[in-house]
């Protein structure tokens, strides 16, 4: 289960953020590509831009949900479009 606190800085202000537990597979960066995207030098994943449309949202959710190391989390903060 991702953790707030643990979550990389460079993740987006918002709901979805991705924590340490990333293990670089690729998996979220496939399925939302437009929200997710590839810190190169560290090797992980992190919300590059929050979702800005209920499209984007269930794409987010799915990555969530498919994330094999659930490092991927919802804080639900702000609500999302």
């Amino acid at each position: 289960m991702a953790n707030f606190n643990d979550r990389f800085r460079e993740n987006a202000d918002g709901k979805y953020y991705v924590d340490h537990q990333c293990i670089d597979c690729d998996v979220c960066r496939s399925i939302a590509p437009e929200n997710f995207e590839r810190q190169d030098i560290g090797g992980y994943s992190y919300v590059v831009r929050q979702p800005e449309n209920p499209e984007e949202v269930e794409l987010c959710e799915d990555a969530m949900e498919s994330c094999p190391v659930e490092a991927i989390g919802n804080n639900g903060s702000e609500e999302a479009v």
